[in-house]
């Protein structure tokens, strides 16, 4: 009889393990379940709510939607904002659940991916809102130049709309924090860079391209018309 007891005792070690073990997995799949449709839910009501305010023009006139089709998805920004909002609300399902199990490491790093999604939230906003600060000033600058007359003014309404469009890149980067400062600091380099060289290039073999346009743009007046020298 105590033999068959020692035998028997592992097995009801292992059915009182199961015993506590099957409802917290219960609380937690309903948990992932319940935060699955939830988020689902969530990403509808955003993206409809986005439309209603007619988010999705303020981002087609960004440029950010063409960017996004000329990439292959049918997606718009307005449901790159609901997804993100979806995943917020998974995440935190996921969170609560592994907490009950005392997953310390998995609750850790599933923390730190919760709270990066706020962040790329309020740095898509910038962006959206940037893009189109950019095209805007982009498109009046065309329009002065073309009411002074001067020449090339859609070379200068692309310098400052690339302009303005990398300095709010730069910004909802910073905003991320990835890599911790070295992609700014990698770009400002590239971009320093390429500058100079574009300025060396120019002002070496452009001489009289760049008089040229200076007196397109800017032509001389004679001060003193009656005056013989």
């Amino acid at each position: 009889m105590e033999s068959i007891n020692i035998a028997v005792e592992p097995l009801r070690a292992l059915l009182f393990q199961a015993g506590a073990f099957l409802p917290r997995l219960g609380v937690a799949l309903a948990l992932i379940v319940g935060g699955w449709l939830l988020g689902k839910a969530l990403r509808f009501a955003t993206v409809k709510a986005l439309r209603a305010f007619n988010f999705h023009v303020l981002t087609q006139r960004s440029g950010l939607d063409d960017f996004l089709q000329q990439g292959g998805t049918t997606k718009d920004t307005s449901d790159l904002f609901g997804l993100v909002v979806f995943w917020m609300t998974l995440l935190a399902a996921l969170i609560i659940a592994s907490s009950g199990f005392y997953l310390v490491q998995v609750t850790e790093l599933l923390g730190r991916a919760f709270l990066f999604l706020p962040r790329l939230l309020v740095a898509m906003v910038v962006l959206v809102l940037g893009m189109y600060f950019a095209r805007f000033v982009g498109q009046s600058v065309l329009s002065w130049c073309r009411e002074a007359g001067i020449g090339d003014g859609e070379i200068l309404a692309r310098i400052v709309r690339y302009a303005i469009a990398t300095f709010v890149l730069l910004i909802a980067v910073d905003h991320i924090d990835i890599g911790g400062g070295l992609v700014q600091q990698t770009f400002l380099i590239l971009l320093t860079g390429v500058v100079f060289a574009l300025a060396l290039a120019f002002g070496i073999g452009g001489r009289d391209r760049a008089a040229a346009l200076l007196e397109r743009w800017f032509p001389r007046r004679d001060d003193h018309p009656g005056r013989d020298f």
